[in-house]
């Protein structure tokens, strides 16, 4: 069998910028400082023209942005989501989301797998935050090739859109020849009518996995892979739950306004059903490799299937 290939999501964003560079020549660029580590930096080797730096100031980078925006050119600003979304959280806000300004949000080093930079660097509360911006669409993708489409997907989008981009190498899992990406669907990866898995991001490779340790069990696992979080995908989370009857979450965020949050909403409204979150559990993060931490904070196959086997048990 053929190594599974692996790709961090932020550089997925890099090459994507710099490959739709040449198709969108109204596209600029713009990062905090962090171009080495955003990877847009492969976009200003290209085009050094159409990008600039803001230098150690993300609040007036988003104010830069929006006003760049109003002259009709489509804006990426990047940094860290530590840094995107909480430290410029009142720019985004009241500059970008308010206004409703065309700018595109790329934030790279999200969750808990930043690892080694901490608690001070691992932004478990993005999501949270951009959701409640009115208007704001928000992006999660799960590998390389659903990455570099969804960094087009938003250069269509008329509107702000917050992009949420991981440090860590992910499982490339899509067909890059057969992919298609639409805003606001939900994929349903693996039918299974016992148990819902609803993913999101790096946890979609997890969920999968996790689905065949359940399958070893006899457990008939449906996984969703939901990268488009706002506006969320209601339908296919109200079959889910009509269908199989409980949904476990996972994301590599915190339980608390973020993926899970969102479909307990979709189903508290249409269709009742028991919702296990699986995040990190209203907690800070710590400094330590991105796997082991992983694991630490139950974001990890074993633990999937386990709270999902409890779930379906729950069910009898």
């Amino acid at each position: 069998m053929a190594d599974v290939v692996k790709k961090a999501t932020r550089e997925s964003y890099g090459e994507a910028l710099a490959s739709l560079g040449d198709k969108y020549e109204n596209l600029v660029v713009l990062d905090a400082d962090l171009a080495a580590a955003t990877k847009t930096g492969i976009f200003k080797k290209k085009f050094p023209d159409r990008f600039f730096d803001c230098g150690i100031a993300e609040a007036n980078m988003m104010g830069v942005a929006a006003g760049m925006a109003t002259t009709g050119k489509i804006v990426f600003a990047s940094s860290f989501a530590m840094f995107a979304a909480g430290r410029a959280f009142e720019i985004v806000r009241n500059s970008i989301g308010y206004p409703h300004i065309n700018v595109k949000i790329g934030a790279t080093h999200a969750g808990i797998s930043v690892g080694e930079d901490g608690a001070t660097h691992q932004c478990n509360e993005d999501i949270a935050l951009m959701r409640t911006i009115p208007g704001m669409t928000v992006i999660n993708p799960a590998d390389d090739v659903e990455a570099k489409a969804a960094v087009e997907a938003a250069i269509l989008h008329d509107g702000p859109v917050y992009l949420r981009f991981g440090r860590l190498a992910a499982p490339v899992f899509n067909n890059a020849d057969t992919y298609r990406f639409e805003l606001g669907k939900g994929i349903t990866l693996r039918e299974g009518n016992d148990i819902a898995i609803v993913a999101t991001g790096l946890m979609v490779s997890e969920a999968l996995t996790a689905c065949n340790i359940l399958k070893e069990q006899g457990i008939s696992a449906r996984v969703i892979n939901i990268h488009t979080i706002k506006p969320l995908d209601t339908d296919i989370i109200v079959k889910a739950a009509k269908e199989t009857g409980a949904i476990v979450t996972v994301e590599e965020h915190s339980v608390i306004g973020g993926l899970g949050s969102a479909v307990c909403d979709a189903v508290c409204a249409a269709y009742p059903v028991p919702v296990t979150k699986i995040g990190v559990q209203d907690t800070f993060g710590m400094s330590g490799p991105a796997t082991e931490l992983l694991k630490l904070y139950g974001l990890c196959a074993d633990n999937i299937a386990a709270q999902a086997k409890k779930a379906f048990e729950l069910k009898k």
